[in-house]
């Protein structure tokens, strides 16, 4: 039987996934709430698949994806995100995760990508794949994004998602200072001079959801 832990921030979802994946089959032993609790999870617990979500309090996102990977790594992770696959899929490849859906996703392909990794294999849509492919083939000719680190894209992120500074700060525990240095070359990277023109190119290549603000 394969094992899950599933790291949500969000009570129904944690449940009604763990309700979804028992139904299937699959033995869900463990929960976490945050990134604290998925780091002691993957510390503790015995199992096969961390199913996680991008966006939690504390350590998350590609962070928390590259800690696992050095933790354990022949833990598979896949990610259940409500961010589009064109905003962070390739990123959370790179960065360890063996998979990638999003939360509209149907629940037999949530269960099939969840056997798909369990079995060590990888689980992406024909659009990621598609992606990935490419990446051989761009040699530098790629979106202007694409050149950012994983930092940068964050900040560019929360910054297109109209927090200021000092609100980036707060949130990701770093000084002010840090990230007006991240914020600069990021700038200076996609050539862009202003926030207005930073909002306009994620509006143009669909790094915006209805949700970006939380992160």
């Amino acid at each position: 039987m394969i094992r899950v832990v599933i790291g949500d921030d969000h009570t129904l979802m944690r449940e009604g996934l763990k309700q979804l994946l028992q139904a299937e089959g699959l033995e869900v032993v463990a929960e976490a709430c945050d990134g604290n609790e998925v780091i002691e999870r993957v510390r503790s617990t015995d199992f096969d698949v961390l199913l996680l979500d991008l966006s939690m309090p504390g350590k998350s996102g590609l962070e928390l994806i590259k800690w696992v990977r050095e933790m354990r790594p022949k833990l598979r992770i896949l990610v259940l995100s409500m961010h589009s696959e064109r905003q962070y899929a390739i990123r959370a490849i790179r960065a360890g995760a063996s998979g990638y859906l999003t939360k509209e996703s149907a629940p037999s392909q949530l269960v099939a990508a969840i056997q798909k990794v369990a079995a060590g294999g990888a689980f992406v849509s024909p659009a990621v794949a598609e992606m990935l492919a490419l990446e051989g083939f761009r040699a530098g000719d790629g979106p202007a994004h694409a050149s950012l680190s994983d930092r940068e894209y964050q900040v560019f992120r929360l910054l297109v998602a109209g927090l200021s500074v000092t609100d980036i700060a707060e949130r990701l525990n770093l000084s002010s200072k840090t990230i007006s240095t991240h914020k600069a070359r990021l700038m200076e990277k996609m050539a862009i001079g202003s926030s207005a023109e930073l909002v306009r190119y994620a509006i143009t290549h669909g790094l915006v959801d209805d949700q970006d603000a939380s992160g």
